[in-house]
């Protein structure tokens, strides 16, 4: 089998209320590779909010896709280094890892197909049916939207949800967080997201101020960059520190599991070098008995976390519009149950692309 054709574009996807109040849409960095043989694989990364979506496009078209035309797709490690070690002068992940992303996904999707297999039975399954966890809580929500978008992902089951804590005041993060709360009660659990926006002392301030809600994580409190900086945070807290949604490879995550900076990692399977470098991450944290809970786009990392035997919660973020994906998982009694279509089990719907597509 040998790859003829890869075509790459972009998708403009507007998000619901009230996802919207916070990011008016986001974007799908797609690729759809070809074979000879009649197989086809689907990859896409997701440029939330919609950022760099058209310099990820370009890098993929003009420097990673030569590199595949004529190969055999079922070399996916061969074709995952050729393209990784591509451009060393010049790329440090990012843009280049989000394009890589894109492309490894859809590599496996055509083994998949090529097996007969979903992705996670080809790796080995552990699990069939993974638990979600209810995500948002944008700082733009008004505690009515933040308490109604809570009280809708635990009406599908969902027995934890994340939300944002970015005011400068860390006592109105708190009042933020009790108030999901007592909205929601006992059996729903919480954790919270700084999304980087803190230093080490008013990383540590604010998770003081939260130790006593029984909290399952306290996410990214400090710049993804200065893992050292996480590992204070995570000595100093009696929260448990998750992060990994900006690091790229498994060496920026061994550096994480050295210095127990987190107990949950959360690798992006459209920024981490795709599935093939996510599945790395997923088995050195094994080693290590950290837990892999990975970073939204869960109809894609559905796989991994029934892949690994570490694997913990998969980050439900409902956003996507009923005529994009020809099938999206279905969250029931707060789990997700594995497509058993061969590859990731993932299609645009007919008429996506000519909908969403940016010209």
């Amino acid at each position: 089998m040998k790859i003829t054709g890869v075509e790459s574009f972009v998708l403009r996807i507007p998000t619901p209320k009230p996802i919207s109040l916070e990011f008016p849409e986001h974007r799908l960095v797609v690729a759809s590779i070809q074979t000879d043989e009649g197989l086809s694989g689907l990859g896409y990364s997701l440029a939330f909010g919609g950022g760099g979506a058209e310099a990820i496009q370009v890098y993929l078209e003009t420097r990673l896709t030569p590199l595949l035309l004529g190969e055999d797709p079922l070399f996916v490690e061969r074709l995952w280094e050729r393209m990784f070690r591509f451009d060393r002068g010049i790329k440090r992940q990012g843009v280049a890892a989000y394009a890589l992303s894109a492309l490894d996904i859809g590599l496996w999707d055509i083994v998949g197909k090529a097996a007969g297999l979903p992705l996670y039975k080809l790796w080995g399954a552990g699990s069939d049916r993974i638990p979600a966890y209810g995500s948002g809580g944008w700082p733009r929500y008004t505690l009515a939207d933040l308490i109604g978008e809570a009280e809708r992902y635990a009406s599908m089951g969902c027995r934890y949800y994340k939300l944002k804590i970015h005011d400068p005041d860390p006592r109105v993060n708190r009042q933020r967080v009790e108030a999901v709360r007592e909205a929601l009660g006992e059996g729903v659990r919480l954790m919270v997201d700084a999304n980087q926006k803190l230093d080490v002392v008013g990383a540590i301030r604010q998770a003081r101020l939260l130790e006593d809600l029984d909290l399952v994580w306290y996410e990214e409190p400090v710049l993804a960059d200065d893992i050292a900086a996480c590992a204070e945070v995570a000595r100093s807290i009696r929260i448990p520190v998750a992060t990994g949604e900006n690091n790229y490879t498994r060496f920026e995550f061994r550096e994480l599991i050295e210095r127990r900076a987190a107990r949950y990692l959360m690798p992006d399977v459209c920024r981490a070098n795709g599935f093939s470098e996510t599945l790395r991450i997923g088995r050195l944290a094994a080693a290590h008995q950290v837990a892999v809970s990975p970073h939204v786009v869960h109809e894609l990392s559905l796989h991994v976390a029934g892949a690994l035997a570490n694997g913990f919660l998969v980050e439900f973020i409902d956003w996507t519009p009923p005529d994009l994906f020809v099938e999206m998982p279905r969250c029931e009694d707060g789990h997700f149950r594995i497509p058993d279509r061969p590859g990731h089990g993932m299609a645009l719907a007919p008429g996506a692309e000519r909908k969403y597509r940016v010209r």
